[in-house]
């Protein structure tokens, strides 16, 4: 059996939202616009950081706004265990999941709008560094040596 072609459009989403992914934990990508766009996408990490999201995930706290009562024990020990093992890096593809929807009310807890791009099929690859863009950009994934 051949494996899935990689897409070859991606989006960057800042880290630790952009690990949650493809670690398939959210299920959900808040933006402040629409798309249309549905399929398979790379997802990307810039060099930037949501530093409170990943204070709050350290310290045991759903980092979605308004979801602070909600813990995540399960969640705050994968993500430290990633830290500790270079897993969440910056700057470049980490993994490839699937949009399905996009909407504007949504029961997941990681849904805060006022757009929510629904994901599934979410999964972790080897780190590939690539500056990124604003939106949706075409890129190619190209595994590092030795993968």
């Amino acid at each position: 059996m051949t494996a899935q072609p990689l897409p070859t459009v991606a989006l960057s989403i800042l880290q630790p939202w952009a690990w949650l992914i493809v670690n398939g934990y959210k299920d959900i990508e808040n933006r402040t616009w629409r798309t249309h766009r549905r399929g398979p996408i790379l997802v990307h990490t810039g060099k930037g950081f949501d530093s409170e999201a990943h204070d709050l995930l350290r310290l045991g706290i759903h980092p979605t706004p308004g979801m602070a009562a909600f813990g995540c024990s399960e969640i705050q020990a994968a993500y430290q265990h990633a830290l500790e093992t270079h897993q969440v890096q910056r700057g470049g593809i980490v993994g490839v999941t699937t949009i399905t929807g996009c909407v504007s009310t949504h029961g997941s807890l990681w849904f805060c709008g006022p757009y929510g791009f629904t994901l599934a099929d979410a999964r972790p690859l080897p780190f590939m560094p690539l500056s990124g863009a604003r939106g949706f950009f075409p890129t190619e994934y190209v595994a590092p040596e030795g993968c």
